[in-house]
Parts: structure tokens; C-alpha cells; sequence
């Protein structure tokens, strides 16, 4: 066990004394954009510590896996896990090792249990992260699938305006197309003349709607938080802010401070919201009571309306952890069951283009028929 141990000192000071600069850029680059690979790292750490090891020992057993036993040093986690050492043993605490490596929210969660409990801090943070990953499919799938089948929508009016509506048209030069058969004509001469407008203004404005989910703010945006995207977002801010919330809550943090934190690397969205909330927050209103007062519904009337009863209550932040946790399980439903209305209305629309399509180019066969004899 202790030729063991001392094996592994012996790796870690060889990596501390070797690793290049261009590793480490790289492992930060890596590192940062790989959320599994640091909750691999924060569940082992999580464990260990659990179980009674140093932080420093811990690391050099996930040190000791991550590189086979010695074998990949070289490999952008182990290079991570180095350097992370390095910066303890320079006195720095967990937190600050992580910087470059980890997201602004995950060190600021992590800063709590440096102070107090790393291991349950880790363990709150492996909780807020998976339920933002919960969330992110549903979310995505709610937002590309109808996308997809817009565009598709385009293409398929495109092909119907530029290669079937022309040669029928050709067919019978003098006809003057009446009902369904003159609109599509119209539309066929528009697409082919205007084909870029119609090709650009989905993904433009597609574009243009994502950017303003996290920037957009004002009394306007909260209006559009009751309608899809924008409610999504709002859900999905709102459940990620709650989850964050409660676990620098229950980590001892003030709510206001913990606030205070979160409004760090918080979108202008967020930012808006947590603003207002501590305006009232400072005038000695509660949690609940805060959010309530600033009119945005954020993150839910229903989460507001339990906040201002917990909020008065013994043991707020058991009750806010469980209400986070219970929240995060019915918004994943919740955005599933939106996702499955948004597919449906675009699987209609594009079924009524066809239907529509179908219908024209009856009519003008029927026109030209009638004009042919």
C-alpha cells in the first residue's frame, strides 16, 4: 500500500515538473467544453473525499486512473488534474485551481465547500449539472425538430414553384389561372424571383430568436415568456437558477449573497431578474416575496407563489433544495409536452403546404384541360 502510494507521489511530482505550456492551453480548451469529462473527475473526487482522503490524495489516485497507471500522462484531463495540484500546493484553494478549466457558475458553487465541505459541494454541483442536462435535450429537440421541418416546408415550395408550376404553365401560355391555380402560379413567379429572400429569412430569424433568448429583456420579453421559445428558456433558466440557488443555500450561503454570485456569469436575461429581486430583497423582503413584487413570473407564478410560503418557514433551505429538485423533474415533462405541440403544429403546417401544393396543381390541370378544349 505504501510502495503504492508513494508510486503515485513520485508520478504527480514528475507531471508537476513536465507539462508544457501548449498542454495545458489545450487541456483548458478541452476541459472547459467537456462537462462529462469534469463530472467524471468531480464524482470520483466526491467519492474519495467521502471516504476520508485529502484532496490532495484523491487527486493523485483519479491522477493515477485517468493516466493508466502512469502510462498517458499526457492525456488533457490528467494534464488538467496536474495542474490543479500544482495550484494547491502554491496555497491556492480548489476553486481558484479550477480557473480556465470549469465554467465561472461550477467554481463559485465550489468556493462554498472550500471553506466548509468540498465533498458535499461537489455533490451539489454533480446535481445541478446533470439536471441541466436533463433539460438540454428536450430543450434542443424542442427547438430544432420544428425548425427542421420549416425549412423543409421552404424547400418543398421551392421545388414546387421552380420545376412543376413552369412547364404547366408552359403548357397552356394564354390561360388566365383562377382560385387555388393563380395563387400558386403568384407564388411559383415570386420563389424563383425572390428565391434568396426565401431561403435566408427562416435561418435569420431563427438566428435572431436564439440570441434573443438570453439577451432580450424588459417588461416586452416578459410578456413573450408565456410563448414557445421563449417560455422554454424561460423554464430552463429559471429551473438551472433554482437548482444553483439551493445548493449555495443549503452550503450556508445568504440568499442574498448567493444571489449576489449568481448574477456573476448570468446572461443580461438573468441578470435583469436578479437585479429586481434584490432590490426588493435589500428592502427586507423574502425570497418569494421578491420575485413576486418585480412582475416578471420568473421563474414560475406557481415556484413564486411556494417560495413565499417556505421563505417564513423553519428549514428554507431543505424546502428550496426539494422544491428545485421536484421543479426540475415536472419541467423536464413540461418541456417535453411543449416540444410535442411545437412538432405538431409544424408537421401540420408543413402537411398543409402539400395539401395545399396538391390541391393547386389539380386546379391548374383542370384549368388547362378546360382551356385545351
Amino acid at each position: 500500500m505504501a510502495k503504492a502510494k508513494n508510486k503515485q507521489s513520485a508520478q504527480m511530482k514528475k507531471a508537476l515538473r513536465s507539462v508544457a505550456a501548449a498542454e495545458v492551453y489545450y487541456a483548458k480548451i478541452l476541459c472547459s467544453m467537456s462537462g462529462k469529462a469534469r463530472l467524471k473527475i468531480y464524482r470520483k473526487l466526491s467519492s474519495l473525499l467521502r471516504n476520508r482522503f485529502s484532496l490532495m490524495d484523491a487527486l493523485e489516485r483519479v491522477q493515477d486512473i485517468v493516466t493508466n497507471g502512469g502510462k498517458n500522462p499526457g492525456e488533457p484531463m490528467a494534464v488538467a488534474i496536474t495542474c490543479w495540484s500544482r495550484s494547491l500546493q502554491n496555497g491556492e484553494s480548489f476553486s481558484n485551481a479550477l480557473k480556465g478549466f470549469a465554467p465561472a457558475r461550477e467554481r463559485l458553487m465550489l468556493s462554498v465547500g472550500d471553506v466548509s465541505d468540498l465533498g458535499s459541494a461537489l455533490e451539489n454541483l454533480i446535481k445541478v449539472a446533470e439536471g441541466s442536462a436533463k433539460m438540454t435535450g428536450p430543450l434542443v429537440g424542442a427547438l430544432a425538430y420544428p425548425a427542421f421541418l420549416m425549412m423543409m416546408a421552404v424547400l418543398i415550395i421551392y421545388a414546387i414553384g421552380v420545376y412543376m408550376v413552369p412547364p404547366m404553365m408552359a403548357a397552356a401560355p394564354g390561360t388566365v389561372w383562377t382560385g387555388t391555380a393563380k395563387d400558386l402560379v403568384a407564388l411559383s413567379n415570386w420563389i424563383r424571383k425572390y428565391y434568396m429572400i426565401a431561403f435566408l429569412s427562416l435561418p435569420i430569424t431563427f438566428t435572431l430568436v436564439f440570441i434573443s433568448l438570453g439577451i432580450w429583456t424588459g417588461r416586452i420579453r416578459a410578456a413573450f415568456d408565456k410563448v414557445p421559445p421563449w417560455s422554454l428558456y424561460r423554464i430552463f433558466t429559471g429551473v438551472c437558477w433554482l437548482l444553483a440557488l439551493a445548493a449555495l443555500v443549503k452550503a450556508g450561503t445568504p440568499v442574498s449573497s448567493a444571489l449576489r454570485s449568481l448574477r456573476g456569469d448570468a446572461s443580461p436575461y438573468l441578470k435583469e431578474r436578479i437585479d429586481k429581486s434584490l432590490v426588493y430583497i435589500s428592502n427586507g423582503d423574502n425570497l418569494g416575496q421578491a420575485l413576486h413584487k418585480t412582475n416578471l413570473e420568473f421563474p414560475d407564478p406557481e415556484v413564486i407563489g411556494d417560495l413565499r410560503i417556505y421563505s417564513e418557514l423553519d428549514g428554507f433551505e431543505e424546502a428550496l433544495d426539494q422544491m428545485a429538485n421536484e421543479w426540475l423533474e415536472d419541467s423536464i415533462k413540461g418541456i417535453a409536452d411543449k416540444a410535442s405541440i411545437l412538432n405538431m403544429i409544424a408537421i401540420l403546417a408543413v402537411g398543409g403546404i402539400i395539401s395545399w401544393s396538391v390541391l393547386g396543381t389539380f386546379d391548374m390541370q383542370d384549368q388547362i384541360t378546360k382551356s385545351m378544349g
